[in-house]
């Protein structure tokens, strides 16, 4: 399987950079154990995921560095033939690099690269939705990382868009709205693989609200394609930390 890769695009420092890097100092315990690097955790979790695929799927083939590593499992499995007969589905044209942040729910950001729609439709065709993760992307509430909750907007008239985008935390949360330019040099807007512009939504303190009543009222504003927020999708999330690998399931309900 031969995988491309392209350098994710600069969007730009968030708002509230203090969020990022939290001031917990390490305990003795973890200080004295021997840490693996951010990269060895995504590769750690994305090979356990790929345990889970068997010959003859049909996969959506998610963007992103973890991603990655999971499409060269795969590869390598094929080319050993302990795999076969794998169709795979990708979800963007090209693969960046790019986070997702997992609340106690599973509900999720995604598409921070910009193939936030069309990973939405992937996911919600599948019979099961895996996400891997490393420890660093799990938040007690979405929104709360400081990185930015997108939202794809159609370019016609997307000041009012975005305009409208903010009002609705008005009196709520602290959020600021930006549009995503294509890089930190160039003021030109991003554009998704569906010809779309990216507003970028950040939260000082995430979101407190129902996600479900939220979601519905941002996508019934004129001019949203559709936003980053995975509720309810996820039927298990794979999370690799310096204690190994921990496997959530999503609760029944």
């Amino acid at each position: 399987m031969r995988v491309c890769y392209t350098q994710a695009k600069d969007v730009g420092a968030p708002p509230f950079p203090h969020l990022l890097f939290p001031e917990k100092p390490p305990s003795s315990a973890a200080a004295a154990a021997p840490t693996m690097s951010q990269e060895e955790l995504k590769k750690k979790a994305a090979h356990q995921a790929v345990e889970l695929v068997e010959s003859g799927m049909v996969l959506g083939l998610g963007t992103g560095s973890t991603a990655a590593h999971a499409l060269d499992r795969i590869g390598e499995l094929l080319r050993q033939g302990k795999l076969r007969d794998i169709v795979g589905i990708p979800t963007s044209k090209k693969t960046e690099a790019h986070a997702a942040a997992v609340d106690p729910e599973l509900n999720l950001v995604k598409g921070r690269g910009g193939s936030l729609l069309r990973e939405k439709m992937i996911e919600g065709a599948s019979r099961r939705f895996v996400v891997i993760v490393d420890e660093t992307k799990l938040v007690e509430r979405i929104g709360g990382s400081g990185l930015a909750v997108p939202v794809e907007v159609v370019p016609f008239g997307w000041q009012l868009t975005m305009g409208r985008l903010k009002g609705l935390f008005e009196g709520y949360e602290a959020c600021e709205a930006r549009l995503r330019r294509a890089a930190a040099a160039d003021d030109r807007p991003f554009v998704t693989d569906n010809g779309n512009y990216v507003v970028d939504l950040y939260f000082e303190d995430g979101i407190r609200r129902d996600l479900h009543l939220l979601s519905d009222q941002i996508l019934r504003i004129t001019g949203v394609a559709e936003h980053g927020v995975f509720i309810g999708m996820a039927s298990s999330v794979i999370v690799a930390g310096r204690d190994g690998v921990t496997v959530m399931e999503r609760r029944p309900k």
